[in-house]
């Protein structure tokens, strides 16, 4: 079993807009434990295993939007969260199977999306806001 948190902290890190299918960065490494959870780049992680993972994730932006989780580039549908108005968090979570080794998987704004979603700096004081993917091997 592993885990692993990866995070953003805004500002500096998601200085530019999140384009319609493109990814979040989450550039920062929290805490890990464990074994099957790597870092394949700014905003892509390896899950080494086969296996079932939770994915939880949460990011503060400005506008109405969605995020998606996508495995090996593929969006999977059941995985969107988002928001219509307001100035709050997407929150999503989800359980991910995966049947290959070296899946990756990222937290994307969905291609067919009207707009880029800015990753909120600053929300709501004078620190910088984080944004976190957290991932745990639970089988």
């Amino acid at each position: 079993m592993g885990f692993a948190d990866f995070y953003a902290l805004m500002p500096p890190d998601n200085a530019a807009t999140v384009a319609p299918g493109t990814d979040v960065s989450f550039p920062q490494d929290g805490p890990t434990g464990g074994s099957g959870i790597a870092r394949a780049g700014a905003d892509a992680f390896t899950l080494t295993e086969i296996g079932t993972y939770q994915v939880l994730f949460q990011v503060s932006v400005t506008e109405a939007g969605q995020l998606i989780l996508t495995l090996n580039g593929q969006d999977l549908a059941y995985t969107v969260a988002g928001r219509a108005t307001g100035v709050s968090q997407i929150v999503g979570m989800a359980i991910v199977e995966t049947t290959a080794v070296n899946s990756v998987l990222t937290v994307r704004n969905p291609e067919g999306t009207a707009a880029a979603l800015t990753i909120t700096p600053l929300a709501g004081g004078t620190r910088p806001v984080s944004a976190h993917l957290v991932i745990m091997r639970i089988q």
